[in-house]
């Protein structure tokens, strides 16, 4: 399971979503989030899932990555969908224990929601695969330069969040080592009550912490030694151009958004 998780994980690559301005790629992914909650039916929401798949395509990122980062979240997905099976009106399918019953606008609830989220989940998995952890530094730091009015240390705040993004892999995968050590010396973590499993895993999590500490102590030695004092005075090896294709990026997503949001007034609500 741990393995699965695909978080914070960068693919190398030369495709042209590697390729757009990081700080567009993020500006999209936000654009993205928010319409993916303004489609309330299937003909906006397979307007966002088309550009999904499209986007998925145009990476050159192998689709087993993304599919693979959709397992972590595999539970959440069904537990949602099975939730909204009883949710909604329309005609009863399915009585359960006399009070509870799935009907058809349930069943419509529980698609719509696991393709939400299904795409949500995809769309913000190419920003982390198509963009280092120095771009994402860079782009979040030009992004909130403006807070600097306010006396936000910005530059700290970007190398903070894109460190803790870059050591999620790291993490899971230490994370793994220490179980298959515990696995090794005879540990049980899959069989038992929930109060078992819940003390199967101290033995997991005093290591992983140890651990932690110890890799954010070296980290913090390697950047004294190399004379880091936060971003005054600093300048950038690879300066941020906006190009062509970052405008026609963001040209075509207005129209696809603007598409949206006329499918969403034009045509009923799916949800009930």
């Amino acid at each position: 399971m741990v393995r699965d998780i695909a978080l914070g994980q960068y693919f190398p690559g030369k495709s042209i979503i590697h390729r757009l301005d990081p700080r567009v790629k993020i500006a999209l992914t936000f654009v993205y989030i928010v319409f993916i909650f303004i489609a309330s039916n299937f003909q906006s929401l397979g307007i966002m899932v088309a550009l999904v798949f499209g986007i998925l395509l145009f990476s050159g990122v192998p689709l087993k990555l993304y599919f693979k980062s959709l397992k972590a979240i595999l539970f959440v997905v069904i537990f949602t969908s099975v939730l909204n099976l009883f949710y909604g009106g329309g005609t009863t399918l399915v009585r359960l224990f006399g009070f509870m019953e799935i009907t058809t606008g349930g069943v419509i609830n529980a698609v719509f929601i696991t393709i939400r989220i299904v795409s949500l989940i995809l769309f913000s998995s190419v920003l982390t695969f198509t963009t280092s952890p120095t771009e994402l530094t860079d782009a979040l730091e030009r992004l909130m330069k403006p807070l600097k009015v306010l006396h936000v240390k910005v530059h700290e705040i970007a190398m903070m969040m894109t460190i803790a993004l870059r050591f999620v892999p790291t993490l899971l995968e230490e994370t793994d080592k220490i179980m298959s050590a515990q696995k090794a010396r005879g540990a049980d973590m899959e069989s038992g009550g929930f109060m078992q499993r819940v003390k199967a895993l101290i033995p997991i999590l005093i290591p992983l912490f140890v651990s932690s500490f110890r890799r954010a102590y070296d980290l913090a030695m390697a950047m004294e030694c190399r004379c880091y004092h936060g971003g005054e005075g600093r300048t950038k090896m690879k300066v941020l151009h906006a190009a062509p294709r970052d405008a026609a990026a963001l040209a075509f997503t207005g129209f696809l958004c603007a598409a949206v949001v006329f499918c969403a007034v034009w045509f009923p609500p799916a949800l009930s």
